[in-house]
């Protein structure tokens, strides 16, 4: 519709530019008619140059887009004969004059976006409006997003991650820190501890004693038989047994947990210091330790239990997005909301965001220019000359036909002029 309002106003006022010709014609006729006798020689005199300066800038502003009456005059159709220098021209002078870097950087600090942005993120509505846009984004990608692909991806990365983990290192620094300060003779302690209470417990003595007859009477029943002849019962002599044997284990744990220096928590201390050791060290335990590791991550339990990790985590997702009181949509709103109050209350962070987007624009400002300014100049030299001649036209064209316009007027009063020297000086 634009373009149709364009082209009507550019059509009237080319009609009005040769109404006033056709005028300053008839005004020529009618004084030749009267032998430009008295004021008709002024008459005659101001539309004879009224027609010569129309005709004139007729001829001007139509040699800048096409041929006049369609003979090729030379240096006429200016416009499409040098398209191509045009497109170059146009496209340095954005690129120069729009697009400097200087000039950008001063539009980002008169925008001041922080602010705005935080203006625009603490309206409801707007915060509202920003959580719907993101589950609207998020409910398309699901649609898109090939999960065979993205469960192979997710499963390949965390082999490629596990396959680089150095696991018997890392397992040796845990330790180490864990034993540093004697820190494993607590774990010791504590184990000495509840191994003397479960041995105190009347159940396990006499699971104990059970067990000792049964092995008993499978490994030497002859010797279990003799023991009714000498009138001692089996069961009774298992309890003692283990009573026993209860009594000499705890009398063995209480020794070792009172004395810092036993040589079972001497052993206890080289066992763990050995084996530590070998995590950090030792090539053919560390080999042995990644033999498991590429053996574990080959397993389809490892797979299946990525894939099941992502497929809850897509149903769940979806069935957020379903929902009219989305979490994701409530957390986007809330997020937007304390990220707008953040920036309200703190010129640092408004600064700092400020300052790294003019930081950004500078980094992107040269390339950004060079490329538009390519643009430009491709598609201008991409139009045909219809297209170009048309549209540069349609946009200048009306007021080229002022040219017209003011050139019989002017010509017409320059001829008055003339006509005057004339009369004056002869």
């Amino acid at each position: 519709m634009e373009t149709q309002d364009k082209a009507v106003a550019l059509k009237r006022m080319k009609w009005f530019a040769f109404a006033l010709l056709i005028a300053a014609g008839a005004l020529f006729a009618l004084a030749k008619s009267q032998h430009d006798a008295g004021a008709w020689a002024w008459v005659s005199s101001f539309a004879e140059a009224a027609m010569v300066g129309a005709l004139a800038d007729w001829f001007a502003v139509v040699a800048l887009f096409r041929h006049p009456l369609g003979v090729p005059i030379p240096h006429t159709a200016i416009l499409p004969a040098n398209k191509a220098r045009v497109a170059d021209n146009l496209a340095v002078f954005v690129r120069d004059r729009f697009l400097g870097t200087d000039a950008l950087v001063a539009r980002v600090n008169a925008f001041d976006p922080a602010t705005r942005l935080s203006a625009w993120l603490a309206e409801p509505a707007n915060a509202r409006l920003l959580g719907n846009r993101a589950v609207t984004a998020v409910g398309q990608l699901l649609s898109f997003i090939d999960d065979e692909r993205v469960k192979t991806m997710l499963y390949d990365a965390i082999r490629r991650r596990a396959e680089g983990f150095d696991l018997a290192g890392a397992a040796g620094g845990v330790l180490s820190t864990l034993t540093a300060d004697r820190r494993h003779q607590l774990l010791l302690d504590e184990g000495l501890k509840q191994m003397a209470a479960w041995l105190d417990k009347p159940e396990v003595q006499e699971m104990f004693a059970a067990r000792i007859v049964a092995v008993a009477g499978e490994e030497y029943p002859k010797l279990i038989g003799m023991l009714g002849f000498v009138g001692l019962n089996a069961e009774d002599l298992g309890a003692k047994f283990a009573a026993g044997l209860v009594r000499g284990a705890n009398q063995w744990l209480h020794d070792i947990s009172e004395n810092p220096e036993h040589e079972r928590r001497q052993a206890f201390d080289a066992a763990v210091e050995r084996f530590v050791e070998r995590l950090k060290s030792d090539p053919t335990f560390k080999t042995h330790i990644d033999e498991h590791k590429r053996q574990w991550l080959e397993r389809p339990e490892l797979r299946a239990y990525v894939n099941g990790l992502w497929d809850e985590f897509t149903a769940w997702l979806d069935a957020d997005l379903k929902r009219t009181d989305s979490s994701l949509h409530a957390k986007v709103v809330e997020m937007a909301a304390g990220f707008a109050q953040a920036l309200g209350n703190d010129p640092a962070l408004r600064d700092s965001i400020n300052e790294h987007m003019r930081d950004a624009l500078k980094a992107l400002a040269p390339e950004l220019r060079e490329g538009i300014a390519k643009h430009i100049a491709a598609t201008v030299k991409q139009w045909d000359d219809a297209t170009l001649v048309r549209d540069v036209e349609l946009n200048i064209g009306r007021d080229l036909q002022f040219i017209r316009v003011n050139g019989t007027l002017v010509g017409g009063m320059v001829g008055l002029l003339i006509h005057a020297v004339t009369v004056l000086t002869l």
